[in-house]
């Protein structure tokens, strides 16, 4: 974590320093947090009084008041402040809107998730998130001034400055609808950020790539598109391109960036119509339906239904070559399957798995569903909000509390 304030004299290294590890010690005493920083014990306990000053640290009472310390001189113990402020973490996606505010360590204070019309104009989805956004602050009884920092995940590519390139047929300006200037003066950190990239995150923080230095994430529900992890790091590039699905329009076998929602769908219907699969079996009714839930076809796969089965192996072929692509690319150790389908894709994964090693010249990648469900890209828009409050935000608010203060 960068100094504190380092203009405002000597010092305030060790305030950083006891800063950065109050983020993960929870309660703790001023011998935990000079054994942990290396600092002598008098310019621990500085820091420590200096944090709590500025009411980035709270001071809890002692374990004589608790009822826990029975003789001697009871420890101090000390925590973040509880108040120190929230972060919001934002899943922008084509036809669905969730926000949720945190607190900066692991309590999730509002979540809401809503449907959003995919024909709504630019402008108007603007307005949409603009007010979700401050519908759920105003049940959080909180301010913008208390916002540390905010992640916004979109269905587009984003450069650094978190503006998407044009696309062909204006999806991407839709998508990402000028968020980046709209939110600017929310919080001091806004960050707008790939879907996929986020749900990377995810993945590494809290689910099936934990301990994994490369793998890919890939959302494949609505669209396919894959968040990179390579040596440790998420990939960008010049316009946060990596792993843009386009490249699947390309490719003999998948032919398209639709995800698998779709692909199950195309192929009970033509299963149905070749005659593979009777009209007027269990299966072969879902035709009857505008729209096929995948959910039902991945369930009588998983139930040992002969025609779901046949649907699952045909697309866990196009997975295969999904992923052949994506291990050749980048070489991962993992690919992770995200997205709301992943609950019941093992059907579609255990064909793909069969096929996979003659899809690319290097060993395989590990195959997996994600355990983190829909809420993936909110996961890793929240984790990345929380991120930057640790070594942005915070930093900055007990630099200026501490300038007041001088």
């Amino acid at each position: 974590m960068a100094d504190v304030s380092a203009d405002l004299g000597t010092g305030r290294a060790s305030v950083g320093a006891v800063l950065d590890f109050a983020w993960t010690a929870g309660e703790f005493t001023a011998t935990e947090a000079m054994a942990s920083t290396s600092l002598t014990r008098s310019t621990a306990i500085d820091a420590i009084d200096t944090l709590v000053g500025a009411e980035v640290l709270q001071e809890l009472p002692n374990a004589r008041a608790a009822g826990s310390y029975r003789s001697g001189r009871p420890a101090r113990r000390f925590t973040l402040s509880s108040d120190i402020g929230i972060v919001i973490g934002v899943d922008a996606g084509d036809t669905h809107l969730a926000v949720t505010i945190a607190d900066p360590l692991d309590r999730t204070l509002v979540h809401h998730r809503t449907d959003l019309d995919p024909s709504q104009s630019a402008a108007e989805r603007l307005q949409t998130i603009i007010g979700q956004l401050q519908r759920a602050l105003n049940e959080t009884d909180r301010s913008r001034s208390d916002i540390l920092a905010m992640c916004i995940g979109v269905a587009a590519p984003v450069d650094r400055d978190g503006v998407s390139p044009p696309h062909p047929d204006g999806f991407w300006e839709r998508t990402n609808p000028g968020l980046a200037e709209a939110l600017r003066d929310w919080a001091p950190v806004v960050e707008i950020k790939n879907d996929a990239q986020l749900a990377a995150i995810a993945e590494g923080s809290a689910g099936a790539a934990v301990g994994c230095r490369d793998y890919v994430a890939l959302l494949s529900s609505e669209r396919f598109g894959g968040g990179v992890v390579v040596d440790g790091h998420v990939l960008h590039g010049a316009h946060g391109g990596v792993g843009e699905g386009v490249v699947f329009d390309h490719i003999i076998g998948v032919g398209s960036a639709f995800g698998l929602r779709y692909a199950l769908q195309d192929q009970v219907r033509a299963a149905v119509e070749s005659g593979e699969i009777d009209r007027g079996s269990a299966m072969g009714r879902l035709t009857d339906a505008r729209r096929i839930d995948p959910r039902a076809v991945l369930t009588a796969a998983a139930a040992g239904d002969p025609g779901a089965l046949l649907v699952a192996s045909r697309v866990g072929e196009t997975l295969a070559r999904v992923v052949g692509v994506l291990g050749s690319m980048y070489d991962p150790a993992r690919v992770i399957v995200c997205g709301a389908v992943a609950e019941s894709i093992e059907p579609v994964l255990a064909a793909a798995r069969v096929i996979l090693p003659e899809q690319l010249h290097l060993p395989a990648p590990e195959l997996l569903a994600s355990t983190l469900g829909g809420e993936v890209v909110s996961l890793g828009a929240v984790a990345t909000a929380r991120r930057a409050a640790r070594e942005h935000a915070v930093p900055l608010l007990a630099e200026r509390r501490l300038s007041a203060r001088a």
